[in-house]
């Protein structure tokens, strides 16, 4: 079984390793911030509300009932705070870490691949979570993790998290795949017809795999690999790539994909499977034998925002049980705390997303940004980081 961070002893990041991270670049090839990471402080307390907050987050996470009147947990934060929000979707973590950088969003929401990039940057700063209310009742393994924490030093909230799992077209895939072997080693099965997620962080699947399937490599952890070990992800997704119909972004197209045929097997987020199952389509999902990797996405606070009361008012109303609950519903996901999963329109929704099963979080390594510092312990060897990466992602799709 594949272990999640959250299960083994805490190792959050140390200042050496964010350094490290800071000097590595982007995916752009910038390198600003080398030397350094800058010295911020948390707020100490939270005041009257600035009246604006401009918020950065993924689609579905920021709802005012202009897309569904009846999905709105803006409305109700605007009227209780006075703060009103300007909202900014994005379609990928690079993407939101490029805009981030700008200095003109007050809050983000930020996946583990894109968090430490903005801590190393500077781009948002630590939040005294003292001061966040809602903050007491998440889930434990969500917190003080590698992707929100820094020499113990907290710089978000947790909001929802999921596996990355495996959805197949079930009257055309035969018999059930249960192992990601179906994906790679035996992609030739369904050549043309195989779908991936268009990242460089998807780089880690592989990883995972490789972990259970080739022990000699020595990877123990799919976030921290060596040049031996990225060389060997990147073999295997090379050799996948011949079998590759589409890449995908966006769910919703994967999704229409799969309703049409032209993708039968490959990763998804379990809201996904939801939709083309809505949509008549003969799919399933599993958690592979191997284990998965995973998202769990932090609130974070810009270090530019001018508006940092509303901040941490828009942190304690989003990690609230009640809207908690509605986000996850919406978006598709599990709540981050197990009080939302009372108050879910659907009964079953925790159940659907495994929210509060330590055995399936157990086998789910969540987003982490690639560093230098090898996360799983190794002093005696570099590990690649996010920019070496990238250039692989680049080389893997040719």
């Amino acid at each position: 079984m594949a272990r999640t961070q959250s299960a083994l002893p805490l190792l959050c990041l140390t200042t050496a390793t964010l350094l490290a991270l800071t000097a590595c670049g982007t995916s752009n090839g910038s390198t600003e911030g080398q030397g350094s990471a800058p010295e911020l402080t948390a707020q100490a307390e939270v005041g009257e509300g600035e009246g604006s907050l401009s918020i950065l987050a993924w689609p579905g996470y920021v709802e005012d009932g202009t897309n569904d009147p009846a999905v709105d947990w803006v409305s109700s934060f605007e009227e209780e705070t006075g703060c009103m929000v300007d909202f900014k979707p994005f379609g990928t973590s690079d993407e939101a870490v490029t805009l981030m950088r700008s200095g003109q969003y007050d809050v983000v929401s930020a996946s583990g691949d894109a968090s430490l990039r903005l801590i190393a940057g500077g781009d948002v700063e630590p939040v005294n979570v003292d001061l966040v209310e809602s903050y007491e009742g998440i889930y434990p393994f969500l917190k003080d993790q590698l992707w929100n924490t820094v020499d113990g030093v907290n710089y978000g909230v947790p909001h929802g998290w999921g596996a990355n799992v495996l959805m197949y077209r079930a009257d055309q895939v035969t018999p059930a795949p249960t192992s990601w072997r179906s994906v790679f080693d035996d992609a030739e099965q369904n050549s043309g017809k195989v779908t991936a997620y268009d990242s460089p962080i998807y780089i880690a699947d592989a990883a995972v795999y490789l972990m259970a399937h080739n022990p000699d490599l020595g990877i123990t952890n799919p976030y921290a690999l060596d040049a031996d070990q990225l060389a060997a992800a990147v073999d295997l997704l090379k050799a996948q790539r011949e079998h590759v119909g589409e890449y995908w972004s966006d769910v919703v197209k994967e999704v229409q994909s799969f309703a049409s045929g032209s993708s039968v097997i490959g990763t998804t987020w379990q809201v996904g499977a939801n939709i083309a199952q809505a949509d008549g389509a003969d799919v399933k999902t599993v958690l592979p034998e191997e284990g998965a990797t995973g998202w769990s996405d932090t609130w974070m606070i810009g270090a530019e925002s001018e508006h940092k009361n509303c901040a941490y008012k828009w942190l304690d109303h989003i990690a609230s049980p009640e809207i908690n609950a509605q986000v996850a519903e919406y978006f598709g996901e599990s709540p981050a705390t197990p009080a939302a999963c009372e108050l879910t329109q659907d009964a079953s929704h925790c159940e659907t997303y495994h929210s509060g099963d330590e055995e399936y979080a157990s086998q789910i390594w969540y987003w982490t940004t690639p560093v230098a510092d090898c996360i799983d312990g190794r002093t005696d060897v570099e590990c690649t980081d996010y920019s070496e990466w990238t250039k692989a992602w680049t080389e893997i799709k040719g």
